[in-house]
């Protein structure tokens, strides 16, 4: 695959060309975790260490600056990923300046965002929750519809989260009047693609959230029997999103460049324009 040129890819060609980008350009992706990263990671590791019963406050502290160091993650990554297919090498000071811009509107998004899809997932679960035990009185169909009731909600949530999913790169490399035209800019995008943005979703996710959750786990129940295998563990779990979130906004912004592409002729001399060089 040749990464000068924008050009509509496979699945497995987004995930070979995100990989890619991701060995080609991992100095610069540590440099950037570690810069944003390192305090909310040192924070988790002291807590988790300590006892997280006794710095519940520290541990929530922990959470917001490592949710906000995420999004100012996200969008220097994208700026390396933007300025490679320009033929360009964009420094970490670089990649930080766009992500402080973009903080504030990936925030008001990504609250955007949960709170439409939470929306969903509470109003079809309290429908699920009172018509369920009744319909599994009535025998095998009222079970069968049952299912069909949970299957349906869970498609919804995940039709709609996929409609959504790069309204991140969106609000990077676009010019929005509002950040809140995302989401109508991101579902046109998606619009008969959302089976292929679930399935990269859900590889990239496991990639990233599988290792850290898994070694989490296992430090968790070696707690008691071996404190310092514990320990180690923790720690690597601590460690392991910086090392591994930049995967995510490489996959899914090769993504977006495959739907532009597709729905719009997207070329290197548009992107270049939206990052502020044409």
């Amino acid at each position: 695959m040749s990464m000068a040129d924008l050009r509509p890819m496979g699945v497995g060609e987004i995930l070979d060309g995100a990989f890619t980008i991701y060995r080609r350009h991992f100095i610069t992706f540590l440099a950037l975790g570690v810069t944003v990263l390192w305090l909310p990671v040192v924070l988790t590791v002291y807590v988790q260490l300590s006892g997280p019963r006794q710095h519940a406050g520290i541990l929530f502290l922990a959470a917001i600056l490592q949710y906000f160091a995420g999004l100012l993650l996200t969008a220097g990554v994208i700026r390396v990923i933007s300025d490679f297919y320009l033929g360009r090498e964009a420094s970490v000071s670089q990649a930080l300046a766009l992500g402080a811009q973009k903080v504030w509107p990936l925030f008001v998004v990504g609250l955007g965002k949960a709170v439409v899809i939470g929306l969903i997932v509470f109003v079809l679960g309290l429908v699920a929750a009172i018509s369920i035990p009744m319909l599994t009185k009535t025998g095998a169909l009222g079970a069968i519809i049952a299912v069909a009731l949970l299957a349906t909600a869970t498609w919804l949530a995940a039709f709609v989260a996929c409609g959504y999913g790069v309204t991140t790169q969106v609000v990077v490399l676009e010019r929005l009047g509002s950040s809140f035209d995302a989401f109508g800019r991101s579902w046109d995008l998606t619009r008969d693609r959302k089976l292929k943005v679930l399935g990269l979703a859900l590889v990239a996710f496991i990639l990233v959230g599988v290792p850290s959750a898994g070694i989490g786990a296992v430090a968790g129940a070696l707690r008691f029997s071996s404190s310092t295998t514990a320990a180690v563990l923790l720690v690597v779990a601590a460690v392991l999103p910086v090392i591994l979130t930049p995967v995510l906004p490489c996959v899914f912004t090769l993504m977006y460049y495959d739907l532009r592409v597709r729905r719009e002729a997207f070329d290197l001399e548009l992107l270049s324009q939206h990052l502020g060089a044409g």
